[in-house]
């Protein structure tokens, strides 16, 4: 018999010895993280509704209890019975069961009103059908991605199941060895900002944490090749960790899958879904370009299924001498500081992935409070010692000035924006001002996938700031339900009709000016001196958005996707417009936020990896901190090792 079969037999024998004697446990397995409880008793199991939670805190586990399916209600006996224990208010909009798991997914547009005060309306449930119920929110706002995600994660049931028990073997087998150490390889991003991407390792796991590309420098990938990394092969990774969705950490980790990977992917549960948007959306401008994608829409599908999504706060297991912890990054929705406790208390290494230490409209300030950190991955793309934003009611008031000041003109102000995070709150900020009466009403037109990404934050409400997720709750107090907000759906034909009209606020990706719709409202609204072009977020070197940032007035006309002739002149197309760039809105820290980051955290890292950044700000940063704190500080290049103890 193996180890983990061993494992199961004892644990199945100790859970028997804690239960009552009215309570019984036909089988227990593992499921990814989590141990998974089959009874034929699941209405005494939710009658005893501190029964879980004891034998949970006993064991150190996380425990799902399933029924088996023959001591299940007909699910349309459990349909009716579903909807007479959960209030109406709470809308619910689908029903799904699954008898070979004995899951019912409930739909609904209140979810916390199927849940109950502390799982109450669940274990009711439970009690009265037998069902173990899974709730998931009705979308605000229609989500094609999170429809899509949902749909193929229910026709991929089986082979999930499947994935998510050999993923179970796997964290909870027996350590091989009896070593001790912990090193970081650096796979990109130091030095830079783009391709992040690293290596963490013990002598019994490999750990993969973000595998992004480099906006602006096409082929310029993680080293993946390396023998540290993939140079032994994709299947000697363990896990891969996924702080966030923007595509400089998580563009090439369906790759991953075109090179034999088949382990789990550990995130937030909107994570998940705008990797799937954003990578999708990656795969197609490279097509429009003319540029061979790195792999196939089938890899994105395959990167979805392996998600194991997480919620900030869980302790996961997630190898055999790995738990993992995420906490709140405040940089984009679902964003995730991602803490490892490494050993039986052996080691603690923080990945800051990307963060905003400060409250914003969108979202809280990043979590720094820890049990323990030795060693902190910082990113430092603000890190300089100038890097100071602007304060952010200053920054509002100077946008909204640009906008009076371009509408009073006739203009359009057109705003580059990141369709996740940026977009979102520019709309927050547009809408106050709108409502209050600060600008004048005017449309405000969003083009790429900026309304789709917005629709995803209204699904996962709970990640956003406190205050804003109250007034989603509400319908009618929703912001990005405004009527300015104008979805354009990518015709040429509407965005030529929105050049010829009024005033307009236009919001597009991309972000950097390296692609996507951006490019057509250059061609159509370049030109006009009354309108005004506004930077908003970070623009990378060699992208063109850095270029009109520093001046370029004369774009190639191949850079906007027009043929030379297009605009009437030869090759270039003249960029009239103003041109303002307006800091303050940045899903990054600056210079103090970063400073602040790692002054307050009790206690402080031993070491800090400042990384994510130009090396003039990486520097700095490590200087910084190492004068002010008195803690040893690097700024690591690509390709080095650092090992710990």
């Amino acid at each position: 018999m193996s180890t983990v079969e061993q494992q199961l037999d004892d644990l199945k024998a100790q859970i028997t010895s804690e239960l009552p004697n009215d309570v019984s446990v036909s089988s227990v397995k593992y499921e990814g993280p989590e141990l998974v409880l089959y009874t034929r008793d699941p209405k005494k199991f939710a009658r005893q509704g501190d029964l879980v939670r004891k034998l949970a805190s006993k064991l150190r586990k996380r425990i799902t209890v399933r029924p088996d399916p023959d001591v299940l209600s007909p699910p349309e006996k459990a349909r009716a019975e579903i909807e007479s224990v959960v209030p109406e208010e709470a809308g619910i909009t689908d029903l799904d069961f699954h008898a070979d798991t004995g899951e019912v997914v409930i739909e609904a547009q209140k979810p916390g009103m199927v849940i109950g005060r502390h799982g109450s309306t669940l274990r009711e449930i439970t009690k009265n059908v037998g069902w173990t119920p899974e709730v998931v929110r009705t979308p605000p706002i229609e989500s094609s991605t999170v429809s899509n995600v949902r749909n193929f994660l229910k026709q991929e049931r089986d082979d999930r199941r499947n994935i998510l028990e050999r993923v179970g073997r796997q964290i909870h087998r027996e350590e091989m060895s009896d070593d001790q150490w912990v090193r970081i390889t650096t796979l990109g991003c130091c030095r830079e900002v783009g391709r992040a991407s690293f290596i963490l390792s013990t002598p019994e796991t490999r750990i993969l944490i973000d595998c992004g590309d480099k906006p602006g420098a096409e082929g310029e990938v993680p080293y993946l090749h390396v023998p540290e990394a993939l140079g032994a092969g994709a299947q000697t990774i363990d896990a891969v960790v996924l702080t966030h969705a923007h595509l400089d950490h998580s563009a090439l980790i369906p790759l991953l899958f075109k090179y034999g990977y088949d382990g789990p992917i550990y995130c937030t549960e909107p994570t998940r879904d705008l990797m799937g948007l954003l990578t999708l959306d990656y795969l197609d401008v490279a097509a429009k370009e003319g540029r061979t994608p790195p792999y196939e829409s089938e890899m994105v599908r395959e990167a979805i299924k392996h998600c194991i999504p997480l919620e900030y706060g869980d302790v996961t297991d997630i190898a055999p001498d790995v738990k993992l912890t995420f906490h709140n990054a405040g940089h984009i929705l679902g964003s995730a500081v991602s803490h490892f406790h490494i050993g039986d208390g052996l080691y603690n290494v923080a990945f800051s992935g990307d963060i905003h230490y400060d409250d914003t409209r969108l979202f809280n300030g990043a979590t720094n409070d820890f049990p323990r950190v030795e060693t902190l991955v910082l990113e430092s793309t603000y890190g300089g010692r100038n890097d100071y934003q602007t304060d952010q009611a200053d920054s509002e008031e100077k946008l909204m000035e640009v906008i009076k000041e371009t509408a009073e003109r006739g203009g359009k102000v057109v705003i580059p924006a990141f369709a996740v995070g940026r977009s979102q709150e520019i709309m927050l900020v547009i809408e106050e001002a709108m409502r209050s009466g600060e600008i004048p009403e005017m449309p405000v037109h969003l083009d790429g996938m900026i309304w789709e990404a917005t629709a995803i934050h209204t699904t996962y409400p709970e990640y956003l700031r406190d205050d804003l997720r109250d007034r989603i709750f509400h319908e009618d107090e929703n912001p990005f339900l405004a009527d300015e907000f104008n979805h354009i759906d990518g015709g040429e034909e509407e965005r030529q009709d929105v050049a010829d009209g009024g005033p307009c606020i236009i919001l597009s990706t991309s972000g950097m000016v390296t692609g996507g719709p951006i490019m057509s409202w250059l061609s159509h609204i370049g030109p006009d001196p009354d309108s005004t072009l506004v930077f908003v977020g970070y623009q990378a070197q060699g992208t063109l958005g850095r270029r009109i940032q520093n001046g370029w007035d004369e774009i190639p006309t191949s850079e906007v996707g027009m043929g030379s002739n297009g605009n009437g002149g030869r090759g270039t197309l003249s960029l009239n417009m103003n041109v303002e760039t307006v800091d303050g809105f940045s899903g990054h820290a600056d210079r103090a936020g970063l400073m602040n980051f790692v002054k307050t955290m009790n206690p402080r890292p031993e070491k800090v990896l400042c990384v994510h950044g130009d090396e003039r700000s990486t520097q700095d940063l490590s200087s910084a901190l190492y004068h002010d704190f008195n803690m040893r500080t690097f700024a690591p290049k690509n390709l080095e090792t650092f090992r710990f103890l």
